[in-house]
């Protein structure tokens, strides 16, 4: 009897567990661990077309080196979204330019940035003629410095002055 009362102190008077109980104490340790594990940061630049019509989009910001890159054109169907730049925005302002495939027109600013009618990727130039690129105006949008950000395009129509 005192090797049984001694065997119950050592062990805080808990009985051995069975395999099968391991096992299912091990599985529920593994979930609480993933759902404590840090899950990777979704830093993206991201571009809606809320339009009823497709779109063709450019994108335009200053590399960390301090040169301006410039690139595009991402075609995005009526009603979708799709991500423009993985892995963070790498400058506070972006500038976006998009036609407006079916109707026409489309979203400019006053920021010049150099395109091409095909896909492009230009870093770099400024003097866009001289390099054999055209000199478009790019809207600015000011992300405030955030790593992951969503650009809307509407239609003109129902942009509204802003109120509900």
């Amino acid at each position: 009897m005192a090797a049984s009362n001694n065997r119950k102190a050592r062990n805080g008077g808990l009985r051995r567990s069975t395999p099968a109980q391991r096992a299912s104490i091990v599985a529920a340790l593994m979930g609480l661990m993933a759902l404590s594990a840090p899950r990777p940061a979704f830093a993206d630049l991201k571009l809606c077309n809320d339009t009823a019509s497709r779109i063709g989009v450019a994108i335009g910001y200053t590399e960390k080196t301090g040169e301006p890159s410039s690139e595009g054109w991402w075609t995005i169907a009526s009603q979708t979204c799709e991500v423009l730049l993985r892995g963070g925005i790498p400058s506070r302002l972006v500038y976006v330019r998009a036609i407006d495939y079916d109707r026409g027109g489309g979203w400019s600013g006053s920021t010049k940035l150099c395109t091409q009618k095909g896909a492009f990727a230009i870093t770099g130039i400024r003097d866009c003629a001289t390099h054999g690129y055209e000199s478009e105006g790019f809207m600015e949008v000011d992300t405030g410095g955030s790593k992951q950000w969503t650009i809307r395009l509407s239609d003109p129509e129902k942009q509204g002055d802003g109120g509900s």
